[in-house]
Formats: C-alpha cells, structure tokens, sequence
C-alpha cells in the first residue's frame, strides 16, 4: 500500500494526522504493508524570511480572536496528547517559511527513504515541541541529525537551491489534483482521507481499501 502524506511542518494537524495515521497502522499489524511518502504543501509560500507573529497571522488570515486561538491551541494540544505528540503549553510564537525544509525533505525521500519519517518527526518536533524555527539552518541541520541523515550533505543542499524545482513541481501537482488544505492522505493514489482524522478513522479506511484491493 502506498500513502502519499500531503502536509506542512508548520501544520498542528499534519503533526496530529501523522502521529494518528502511524498508530493505526500500528494496530493494523501485517495486515497492512505500508510505503509512506512525504509530499510538500506550503500553508504560506509567501512567508517572508524572519516569519509572522503568529496571533496577528492567525487574525489577518482567519478572522479569529485571541481568546478563539488560545481554545484552539488547548485543543489542538490535547489531540496531540491523545496520540502521543507534544505541543507545547504556550504554542507558536511565530510562523515560518517552510521551503527549505521541504527540500530536505525531497532530498531524503530520494536518496533516503528509510529515513524521511524520522526527518519529518524531527522537523514536526523543532517546530512544535521544542519552539524553533524550521526557517533556520542550524534547527533544520539538527533535525537531519537526529533523524540520522549525513549532515553536510543536508548543509550543502541549504547553500545552494538543490531540490527547489522539484519541490515547487510536486506543490503544483498536488494543488492541481484538488489539494488545497492538509493534512492530504493518498492511498494507491486514488483514495483521499482528508484531514487530521483520529487512529480509527485512519485504521478503519485503510482496512477497507486494503480488502477492496484483495477483492480486486
């Protein structure tokens, strides 16, 4: 089974969908014998370097109050907790451009596939648990060395614009195939489970996809 995992490290929910998706499969055992593969989405593309105070950017973008986002901040944090990921208590301070990880990301899709997950839950960590910026260098090189993945290689792509053009590429595939909030989760590439669903909703529909596939 393939599972493209259409998401942003900037997204609350793409960390909550992830951490739920891996716990359903979890649950599904050898029932299910899964490729994951990360897809990059840029929630704000134009993002300037330095980013955005996360409650004014909150409050140009979606109308929403302070009060509005401090619930859903507590929300979103007691989600993560139910699947195991940590936000922390105080949330975001600012919102980032996300490019750059993205192409890290690319890169070790490509040349190390066993290794993306744990680039992407490092990047997710950085960013929500820890409060760094995936903006910076430096988090970005942690993040590739937490996750296991040759640094200097990673420090090289940073310097220059390796992997921009295949990123932007595969941004404009998604969003040209209808993907236009995330988390997108794609299966076979045909079946879309939208949105930072709960490990049942993720089990229950890859179960089902899995006996469509056997009955086929």
């Amino acid at each position: 089974m393939k599972i493209d995992f259409v998401s942003d490290v900037s997204c609350p929910w793409c960390a909550i969908g992830l951490a739920s998706l891996e716990r359903a499969l979890e649950k599904l055992g050898g029932e299910v014998q899964a490729q994951l593969h990360f897809q990059p989405f840029e929630l704000n593309p134009s993002m300037p370097a330095g980013g955005q105070d996360i409650t004014e950017h909150l409050t140009q973008k979606y109308r929403t109050t302070r009060e509005q986002q401090e619930a859903a901040r507590e929300g979103i944090r007691q989600r993560g907790a139910e699947v195991g990921f940590e936000f922390r208590k105080e949330g975001r301070g600012r919102i980032y451009n996300t490019f750059d990880a993205h192409r890290l990301l690319h890169w070790a899709g490509e040349e190390h596939a066993a290794r993306q997950l744990a680039l992407k839950k490092a990047l997710f960590k950085a960013y929500f648990t820890d409060g760094r910026s995936p903006e910076e260098a430096q988090v970005l090189l942690d993040a590739v060395a937490e996750a296991g993945l040759p640094v200097e290689r990673a420090r090289d792509i940073l310097a220059g614009d390796e992997f921009a053009r295949q990123v932007r590429e595969q941004e404009e595939f998604y969003t040209g195939h209808g993907i236009h909030a995330v988390p997108a989760v794609i299966v076979n590439d045909r079946h879309l489970i939208q949105g930072g669903q709960p490990p049942e909703v993720f089990e229950q529909a890859l179960r089902q996809i899995a006996a469509q596939a056997a009955a086929g």
